[in-house]
């Protein structure tokens, strides 16, 4: 059933945060059906990995155009069937799911990447085969079908983006943002550029690899961003829970690493977030008791940007693995497991909109608040 539109958001903004996780992205495309069936389409978009992928597909098209781009990638990525479509039994589902895998790890998948000719323990030192198992170019052709690169390109007319990497040489998290930069299909590739299974990717005199090795969600990148003053909704998609039960044998061991490692920091950014907001309200009430005459113009500027301090809602949507899945669930590309994902994403965010109070300002202090269906939904 269709989502509702909302007829009254009280934020200028809205912002889409999209973590990384491979094959579980479908899930984030489900969210944005969401948001697009509501009206809420994103100002700003910020990604790592795949999530780079879909935040890239969404912002690079026309609006009318962004849904069905976004089901052609995911339609491309999955072409290849398993084993029979079985529509119950968590064994034979695991037993398909588990095919499929390794049918990833085998063939590589359609218009994303294919294995190299030569293992890279048999290239020769330096050759592009020699450091990853596997090829990108046909994500380079599926980009570039399904993106609007002069669209990205445009002063004001499309939403921002912003793709986050690691360089290589100095470790560094960098994002790239068109506020900034003109964003290429490298610059995605790049954010997505997972080691050892996954090549580097050159923009300019550098090299870099997957964001998510330092930071697999890009939160970070709005909260410390000064270029905006308006109040903005953030929508932030995880693909990974940083909460989960003890594992009980090795498979769950791997996933429930896998989990941690990737997870969302949103707690700790938040908090952070929170503490400086409120020296913030501090400060900005000091400068308001203090004479005009005593005032510097340092202190009049700080005055009045301190007046314009944005209020932000963070809307976290984290993915809930499925009983069948095991730790190869991010490369698992599999076409009915990519639509039960996309469905889960469309019913999570159906079931955070209908928190309409979320939708409203946060109080001015401290001007931030963070809300998750899953957890203010447990028992």
């Amino acid at each position: 059933m269709p989502v509702t539109p909302i007829e009254h958001c009280a934020f200028a903004r809205i912002a889409l945060v999209l973590q990384g996780g491979g094959a579980l992205g479908s899930y984030q495309a489900g969210v944005y059906q969401a948001l697009h069936e509501a009206g809420l389409e994103p100002d700003w978009l910020a990604g790592v990995s795949i999530g780079a992928i879909n935040a890239t597909i969404i912002a690079g098209n026309r609006r009318e155009d962004r849904l069905p781009r976004l089901r052609e990638f995911w339609d491309r990525v999955t072409r290849r069937r398993a084993l029979p479509v079985v529509s119950e039994g968590d064994d034979l589902r695991r037993l398909r799911s588990v095919q499929s895998a390794l049918a990833t790890l085998a063939l590589g998948t359609p218009g994303f990447f294919r294995p190299n000719p030569i293992n890279p323990w048999l290239a020769p030192r330096g050759a592009p085969e020699a450091l990853a198992f596997y090829d990108t170019a046909p994500l380079r052709e599926t980009l570039a079908d399904l993106v609007d690169w002069s669209m990205l390109a445009e002063a004001g007319g499309h939403p921002r983006l912003a793709v986050g990497t690691v360089n290589i040489l100095s470790g560094n998290f960098q994002y790239f943002d068109t506020a900034r930069t003109a964003l290429t299909p490298a610059h995605v590739m790049a954010s997505g550029a997972l080691p050892p299974g996954l090549p580097p990717v050159r923009i300019g005199g550098d090299w870099y690899w997957d964001g998510g090795l330092v930071s697999n969600t890009p939160l970070q990148h709005l909260l410390e961003d000064e270029m905006d003053d308006r109040n903005t909704l953030v929508f932030q998609v995880d693909l990974f829970p940083a909460r989960g039960p003890l594992p009980r044998d090795m498979e769950e061991v791997l996933g429930r690493e896998k989990d941690i490692r990737y997870s969302s920091r949103t707690r700790m950014n938040t908090d952070a977030y929170t503490r400086l907001r409120r020296w913030q309200l501090q400060l900005k009430r000091a400068l308001e008791r203090v004479p005009e005459a005593g005032l510097t113009e340092e202190d009049r500027a700080m005055r009045a940007r301190l007046a314009r301090l944005p209020r932000l809602a963070i809307l976290q949507m984290v993915y809930q693995a499925k009983a069948y899945e095991g730790q190869a669930k991010d490369y698992e590309f599999g076409y009915d497991t990519m639509r039960d994902h996309w469905q889960s994403g469309y019913e999570d965010t159906q079931r955070t909109l209908e928190r309409r109070q979320w939708l409203e300002l946060p109080p001015e202090d401290p001007g931030i608040v963070t809300h998750d269906v899953h957890r203010d939904d447990a028992p």
